[in-house]
């Protein structure tokens, strides 16, 4: 399972709890975070031309997911913008195309970042992925994250709900590709 944490803002709650479900999601899981993309990659001439540590260190493992769960705030009723940018510069159409996907929005504000989960859907879907129907959405995250990026209260159970049932669906995935 590929965890994508969905934005570059620094020490980002949601870089937080996204660690957190890479130690959830067991050994052959892996973090894909957009703090580390390079500020090369925003040159206009990277829609023709990918730079070499893009293929390597962001397609490959995208190429290669067998299930992907995006942890993604909410910005200003939206997802972040270098989440739509990194996803311009997948290849297209073969990067998501039958991946199994799902997603867990973060927001400090009521609305636990609905607009953004729906709004990548829309664009995932596009991309041909398989969207897994079962999302979380935390709200409130100052409250509800724990130091370590572990959830309170039930949030947490749900969390490993969905790490379980992707995994699941990603090792259908996988043997259905061994056909």
């Amino acid at each position: 399972m590929l965890i994508l944490c969905g934005t570059n803002r620094p020490d980002a709650i949601t870089r937080k709890i996204s660690k957190h479900i890479l130690s959830l999601a067991g050994p052959s899981a892996s973090l894909l975070d957009l703090a580390d993309l390079k500020a090369d990659i925003f040159s206009p001439t990277c829609y023709s031309k990918k730079p070499d540590w893009f293929l390597s260190q962001f397609q490959k493992p995208i190429s290669e997911a067998k299930g992907i769960l995006v942890v993604v705030p909410e910005y200003n009723g939206s997802f972040p913008g270098v989440m739509k940018y990194f996803i311009d510069m997948l290849e297209f159409p073969k990067s998501l195309k039958g991946v199994p996907c799902a997603f867990v929005g973060v927001a400090a504000g009521q609305f636990a970042a609905l607009r953004s989960v729906e709004q990548l859907e829309m664009i995932f879907g596009y991309r041909q992925a398989h969207i897994y129907g079962t999302r979380l959405f935390l709200a409130g995250v100052n409250d509800s994250v724990n130091e370590d990026g572990s959830l309170k209260g039930d949030l947490e159970e749900r969390l490993k709900s969905l790490v379980a049932v992707l995994r699941v669906t990603e090792l259908i995935a996988f043997y259905r590709d061994q056909r």
